[in-house]
């Protein structure tokens, strides 16, 4: 039942009276790492499906500024404590990265407009970026243009949540929620406000890449929903060839990489960071990607010109991408965002790890990473159309099919029934789309047989079902264009 109730006070996405799709409102947390910067070009391309209301620099274990006057540092993380030791300033890339490629999202607005008119303004984007607290790892005394912006939306009186995406530390987000507390803890309406900003700020974090989480956050706000993705993000990370699964690592190497998304796709893909691609980002005197003599024999393999290098932060926006898998409202649902479940001792902590692990039929065992790597020939295809979207004509680009299911995607059963649902699919486009269905057997509670022909889905269910039982069903359309588009919908039948 508490589950329950909390998936009810975090529903990001909904419809306003005309039956219009309100989209989730976010905002990105940076420590402005290379892997960060390619996040945020995919990020810029997936713009249109949620609305974006800050763009805000953040410090992280990684990367922090200083404060200018040689002051001393040592690291609160014991990997980076070893690594770096004592440090006045740590692989910082400055406070214009972000303007620098909103510049370039500048040029290809004219075209990606072409695709979806939803896509934020280059002005609406620039007016967005503000600087937080960065001068060292974990720091959050200061009060800040970028605490001082994520504090006003998360008061403001749009009741709809939040997502704040940490891509780095949580120490920003630290500092506004600190604010807050500040301001109305010693007032009567402490705990109303306490309430209201726990339902609205929802918390997607890659690792602890400082201590404010687990030190302010945590114990200060125990009821704000986190998101926290410690081992999925690696199959988006640099350590990808060691697991993503083989069979889809074509879709990572240089030749899918280069021809289809990063050379003569516009300006903002041209500034993707790839291996031997040449580039050097600024002040991180440890990217070394791109210097195609350094690309071989790395910590994280050996690699060719133009390979992925890494976007480990990715899966934090994918999560709010609606492809009709229903995993933003749902995060143990699982989707291009990865899958989660809700911690032993804290039901509103959703976590990765063995608990939420699916089964890899390429390796014959539960897979950590799994959740994440079973969508990821989908998600890198649908990555290329909205690169092709930068430079082509709707003619030209090819763009998603809707899938459909007459009965809804809610469906009540009987132990033993057969249910008969109808599928139907269009297609932008006129492409051909290809359905197939299968069961998401982690999310189910026995085998289901499950069989489709002439758009109808014939789902069995097993006479030894009990009531309570559920059992997922994913309808999976791709279409015959190019690059190849799915999108999906969850039918979640429930025994009654």
């Amino acid at each position: 039942m508490i589950a329950c109730l909390l998936i009810l006070t975090f529903k990001v996405q909904s419809q306003n009276k005309l039956g219009l799709k309100i989209l989730p409102r976010t905002i990105v947390t940076t420590d402005g790492e290379i892997d960060d910067v390619d996040t945020f070009i995919r990020m810029l391309l997936y713009s249109n499906e949620y609305k974006v209301e800050g763009l805000v620099y953040s410090s992280s274990m990684w990367h922090y500024k200083g404060d200018g006057k040689g002051t001393l540092f040592t690291s609160e993380m014991e990997m980076t404590k070893k690594m770096y030791g004592t440090k006045t300033s740590l692989r910082w890339a400055g406070v214009n990265w972000i303007q620098d490629l909103l510049n370039a999202y500048t040029q290809v607005h004219p075209n990606l407009i072409l695709h979806d008119k939803n896509y934020p303004s280059p002005s609406y984007l620039k007016s967005l970026v503000k600087v937080g607290n960065i001068d060292f790892e974990g720091e959050m005394d200061k009060v800040t243009e970028g605490a001082v912006w994520i504090k006003d939306k998360l008061m403001d009186k749009n009741p709809a949540p939040i997502y704040l995406q940490a891509w780095g530390g949580t120490n920003t987000i630290a500092r506004a929620l600190k604010l807050i507390e500040d301001q109305y803890a010693t007032t009567a309406q402490w705990e109303k406000i306490k309430d209201q900003i726990s339902r609205k700020a929802i918390i997607y974090t890659v690792m602890d890449q400082d201590a404010t989480y687990k030190k302010y956050i945590g114990v200060h706000w125990p009821k704000i929903v986190v998101f926290y993705n410690a081992h999925q993000f690696g199959s988006f990370a640099y350590p990808w060839k060691k697991t993503i699964p083989k069979s889809m690592q074509s879709y990572f190497e240089g030749p899918y990489m280069s021809s289809k998304i990063i050379l003569n796709h516009g300006a903002l893909l041209k500034m993707y960071y790839a291996y031997g691609d040449g580039q050097k980002q600024a002040g991180d005197e440890e990217h070394t990607h791109g210097d195609p003599t350094k690309i071989t024999n790395t910590q994280w393999g050996s690699f060719e010109k133009y390979d992925f290098i890494s976007e480990g932060d990715s899966p934090a926006f994918l999560q709010l991408v609606d492809i009709g898998l229903d995993n933003t409202n749902h995060p143990n649902y699982g989707g291009w965002g990865g899958r989660f479940v809700a911690a032993a001792d804290n039901p509103f902590r959703y976590e990765d790890g063995p608990s939420a692990a699916d089964f890899n039929p390429e390796l014959n065992k539960l897979d950590i990473n799994f959740p994440q790597t079973r969508w990821l020939v989908a998600v890198q295809e649908d990555f290329a159309a909205r690169a092709n979207w930068c430079v082509q004509s709707f003619k030209e680009a090819n763009h998603a099919p809707t899938i459909m299911v007459k009965e809804g995607t809610s469906i009540n059963g009987r132990p033993g029934q057969s249910i008969t649902l109808h599928i139907r699919s269009t297609d932008p486009d006129q492409n051909l789309v290809n359905i197939k269905a299968w069961p998401y057997a982690e999310l189910s509670a026995g085998a289901i047989d499950l069989s489709f022909k002439n758009h109808l889905l014939k789902a069995q269910i097993p006479i030894t079902a009990k009531k309570g039982d559920l059992y997922h069903i994913i309808v999976e359309g791709t279409d015959n264009g190019s690059p190849a588009l799915t999108r999906y919908r969850r039918v979640v039948v429930a025994i009654q």
